[in-house]
């Protein structure tokens, strides 16, 4: 007889969550936070703006845009100083197709937990 893991459980509404992030060399460099960033950054032209979008100082706005573009094989985040405008930030073709393919990667997560909690309550 094969029993399922919500054999062993107590009544009630249980789910199966998880995180989901992309690593290199040890360091957590891309998921949610940095993808949002990369988001407020392209609405906004301001690494500094998007900062402030995300109640998140423009020191850890920079040390993130700065890992970034240190762990990708070109920079994600264009930036330019000075000028009439006073400078901006922008993103490169390659942030987006990142931002794209993390789209996607979360989509495919997201059916693998709500398979997984099928699993888990029997339904």
């Amino acid at each position: 007889m094969k029993q399922s893991i919500s054999d062993f459980l107590k009544e009630g509404n249980y789910r199966v969550r998880g995180s989901l992030w992309i690593e290199g060399d040890g360091t957590r460099f891309w998921g949610p936070g940095p993808v949002e960033l990369l988001g407020h950054i392209d609405a906004t032209g301001s690494i500094n703006q998007a900062a402030k979008a995300m109640g998140m100082s423009y020191k850890k706005a920079w040390e993130i845009v700065n890992r970034l573009n240190a762990m990708s094989k070109e920079p994600l985040v264009v930036t330019a100083t000075g000028g009439e405008k006073g400078g901006g930030s922008a993103l490169s073709e390659t942030a987006r197709a990142m931002i794209a393919y993390h789209h996607g990667m979360r989509e495919r997560f997201q059916q693998f937990l709500e398979a997984e909690t099928k699993r888990l309550t029997g339904n």
